[in-house]
């Protein structure tokens, strides 16, 4: 792969070059546990609000970028957001999580749905993230991020977060029929916001299917799979070029399915070792993450001890640093900045 060094660093490593150093930002990097952040919060309540008005969420999505100077800044916002443009509704509550009301359980609802408009119903993503372009400008990344259609399901037909999924589950292995009705149109619709965003000014974008490590192999490879990768297909029939990352909570034991998405890269938890995630994944997939989230409330020498055995196991090619689920509210500040900084002077050829 040539060398390009006027693209901002993260994107040099999807595109598979060997770096002094993987790039670095964090999930959720923008969030609760910066105190710029919930002092904005106090000001503004309701997180639809903070997501959904630009000034706010261009705010937000350079907090950290201006206070840590990661190389990834990633869009503000919720992978719930386009739901309403296709109908469905939601809310989310401080400290309960989203809700949607009524859940979809029926087949009338899922004829009901609309096709996704996102310059109709999502006009803000467009405007946020041209401006988070402007801003950043060749100093990082600018990344998108959408959900995928297990997950998103799962919080439709639940109507709620779930601990056993119990409901969306009956409904995989009694009305097998009406759930794959449902997951295709979220799928098409995913595709079309991710096409949006990366229109819109997303160098990378990362989809969620954060729920389906809930589910076995087998059920995976049914209700997940198929759907990541209808997603991955339309949007490469497009726009080729623009990485995509996916990433699931728990996934230890489907890497390799995930591997089968079409994604660029795979985020990886911290359930699994960094080496063997590589060694199952294959060389033609990058990897990102995989630091334990509480990680950052150790030491700092257990912080810096924990970033360098992450990068000697992923290498110096084809690996984003990050944690393996999103930065944890409580999180020290300093440690946070500890992390940046000793991701930023630690070159991999030399650990």
């Amino acid at each position: 792969m040539p060398i390009s060094s006027s693209l901002p660093y993260l994107l040099r490593a999807t595109r598979g070059e060997v770096l002094d150093r993987p790039p670095v930002w964090m999930m959720r990097q923008a969030g609760r546990y910066m105190k710029s952040y919930r002092q904005l919060r106090d000001r503004y309540p309701s997180f639809r609000e903070r997501s959904e008005t630009v000034d706010l969420a261009v705010e937000i999505s350079l907090q950290p970028f201006h206070a840590f100077h990661p190389d990834g800044v990633i869009l503000f916002s919720d992978i719930l957001t386009p739901l309403p443009g296709l109908g469905i509704d939601f809310d989310i509550i401080e400290n309960r999580g989203p809700l949607i009301t009524p859940p979809i359980r029926s087949q009338s609802q899922i004829n009901a749905l609309r096709p996704l408009d996102p310059e109709a119903s999502l006009p803000f993503i467009r405007d946020i993230l041209q401006t988070l372009r402007r801003e950043v400008g060749d100093q990082a990344a600018v990344l998108g991020f959408v959900g995928a259609p297990w997950t998103l399901a799962a919080y439709a037909i639940e109507g709620k977060g779930s601990k056993d999924y119990q409901i969306i589950k009956s409904m995989a292995f009694s009305e097998p029929s009406l759930l794959h009705d449902f997951l295709g149109k979220l799928a098409d619709s995913i595709a079309i916001y991710v096409r949006y965003q990366i229109d819109s000014g997303a160098q990378v974008v990362q989809m969620f299917d954060s729920w389906a490590g809930q589910l076995s192999p087998q059920d995976y490879a049914t209700f997940a799979l198929p759907y990541q990768q209808r997603v991955v297909k339309q949007v490469k029939s497009t726009h080729p070029h623009t990485p995509l990352i996916l990433y699931i909570n728990g996934s230890a034991g489907i890497l390799e399915y995930m591997a089968q998405s079409g994604v660029d890269m795979v985020s990886v938890d911290w359930t699994v070792d960094m080496a063997i995630a590589r060694q199952r994944l294959g060389s033609t997939v990058g990897v990102q993450g995989n630091i334990d989230p509480c990680v950052l409330f150790g030491s700092q020498a257990f912080i810096r001890d924990r970033i360098i055995d992450t990068i000697r196991k992923a290498g110096n090619q084809g690996h984003i640093l990050n944690l393996g689920h999103g930065i944890l509210p409580g999180t020290p500040e300093e440690n946070a900045a500890y992390f940046f900084a000793v991701a930023k002077e630690i070159p991999a050829v030399l650990v």
